[in-house]
């Protein structure tokens, strides 16, 4: 059993509907442990286009990392990602950002995430539920890295707008 971390985004259509769906089904292949809240994040690389939802799980899996990857990938097509603009909109996408400490590199799969550390998006909710987690690339702890590395963008938490203090 390797214990995974899992960073997953949605920036169209109902967008909180497209994670947590996605959440399901990756439920069938993880034993998920613990979920970040949602934030609320603007786009990072390319600007024009809607604001993300993204939040972190954590899980345990029987899955190699490969194939996990090939999990992810499918559930992202079943729920009507296509491909497009790197960095564009999508419906869903699904990151693997640690595999217990595994270090690889491949062309297609990168662990740990590559820029998981430059980035408020992922930092912001793994630190919610890991702020201990060593990168085992970097020797910082998920924490010091969000203290120390993370780019510009704005992450809030996220509030549906029927939770929103009126006012």
């Amino acid at each position: 059993m390797a214990t995974v971390y899992l960073g997953l985004g949605s920036n169209l259509g109902n967008r909180a509907r497209n994670i947590y769906g996605a959440l399901r089904r990756l439920g069938s292949f993880v034993s998920l442990r613990e979920i970040s809240s949602l934030y609320e994040t603007e786009p990072v690389g390319l600007a024009d286009q809607p604001w993300f939802l993204n939040l972190v799980c954590r899980g345990d899996t029987n899955l190699r990392p490969r194939e996990l990857l090939t999990v992810a990938k499918r559930i992202e097509r079943e729920m009507g990602r296509k491909e497009g603009v790197r960095f564009g909109p999508r419906l869903v996408d699904i990151d693997l950002l640690f595999y217990d400490d595994l270090v690889l590199r491949c062309d297609d799969l990168e662990i740990p995430h590559p820029r998981l550390h430059q980035r408020g998006f992922v930092l912001i909710p793994l630190n919610e539920i890991a702020p201990g987690l060593l990168h085992p690339i970097l020797g910082s702890t998920v924490g010091e890295l969000l203290a120390s590395t993370w780019g510009p963008e704005e992450v809030r938490l996220y509030l549906p707008k029927d939770r929103r203090a009126s006012g």
